[in-house]
């Protein structure tokens, strides 16, 4: 496991004066404060997908002005290894870039821990290249599809076999791990069934792995959320993808509007009820987490959720209020 730096900790700072005035969602924090003027202490535990752990993080560093006696630490054991940790009841807060499975959500519930879901933020899965590629500034889904294809269906090693037009170059692939949620929507998307991928790529729960290895080859391709591509800007290169309608560069304003398909995404946290019925100081970061989404989405180069959206998540923690 993991534990995620505080990589979003300048663009959040940006925000915090203007989030040092925000309400937690109408709980009371009355217990009487400290010299700091800290109303509670205590300690939130989350762990899962490595994409949603940076938002998860500016959540934390913005609620630290506000709650600076709450620890909130955020591990990334990849969307899959973060259920199963929650299940175990292990953690209060689980990270997902993709909905509970039905075998994952059996397993809470014979072990007894009952949850909510929350939409948090969306996301775009980028295709990123090496900055010298002027050859594939835009991939359709049946390209991405002959890259990614599993072994079985036969495998491309050069980027001429992608398509004739394209040089000879070798193709060297990096992605999300297999335990990633990134990897199960990704496959399912582009391969048209979860998990089916070929295996013969560097793949690693952590992005920042992705990210050195595509930079530093030519022919290299791979994945991951779009966060990453703009924090990684002067390194990488997006690719613009077709998926049937023409081609869509990832953007906040593509994902969010719906053009840049397949591969926008929302994401997810999942709540353990017994802790936030338990623990004062979750249920104070949870509120804090869903009525500052919006700005919290925007430090951490996320995207927004959208006002139907919005509303959603409140009617959530609505729920678990209840």
């Amino acid at each position: 496991m993991k534990t995620n730096t505080a990589k979003f900790a300048a663009a959040s700072s940006l925000l915090a004066a203007a989030l040092a005035l925000s309400a937690c969602g109408g709980q009371s924090t009355t217990t009487e404060g400290d010299e700091s003027g800290s109303a509670m202490s205590g300690a939130i535990a989350s762990d899962g997908s490595s994409t949603v752990a940076p938002l998860t993080e500016a959540a934390a560093t913005q609620f630290a002005s506000v709650e600076p006696d709450i620890q909130v630490t955020v591990a990334t054991s990849g969307t899959g290894g973060g259920f199963k940790t929650f299940c175990e009841g292990e953690t209060d807060i689980s990270n997902a870039s993709r909905p509970i499975k039905d075998e994952e959500a059996t397993a809470c519930a014979d072990a007894g821990v009952e949850f909510t879901e929350i939409v948090i933020a969306n996301d775009g899965l980028s295709v990123v290249v090496n900055p010298e590629n002027d050859w594939a500034s835009c991939l359709t889904v049946e390209q991405l599809q002959t890259i990614w294809a599993p072994e079985s269906e036969g495998t491309v090693t050069n980027w001429n076999q992608v398509d004739p037009s394209f040089p000879d170059v070798p193709l060297t692939l990096y992605g999300a791990g297999t335990d990633s949620g990134t990897f199960d929507y990704f496959t399912d998307v582009i391969n048209g069934e979860e998990g089916a991928s070929r295996t013969d790529y560097s793949p690693s729960e952590d992005d920042n792995v992705t990210i050195q290895g595509v930079s530093g080859e030519t022919g290299a391709l791979g994945y991951f959320g779009l966060s990453y591509l703009e924090e990684n800007a002067d390194l990488l290169k997006g690719v613009e993808v077709d998926g049937g309608d023409g081609c869509v560069y990832p953007s906040t304003e593509t994902v969010q509007d719906g053009t840049y398909t397949p591969l926008g995404r929302p994401l997810f946290i999942y709540v353990n009820n017994a802790s936030y019925a338990e623990k004062p100081e979750l249920q104070t970061f949870i509120d804090f987490y869903v009525e500052n989404a919006t700005s919290i989405a925007e430090a951490a180069l996320f995207v927004p959720l959208t006002d139907e959206q919005i509303t959603i998540a409140q009617d959530e923690l609505a729920t678990l209020v209840g």
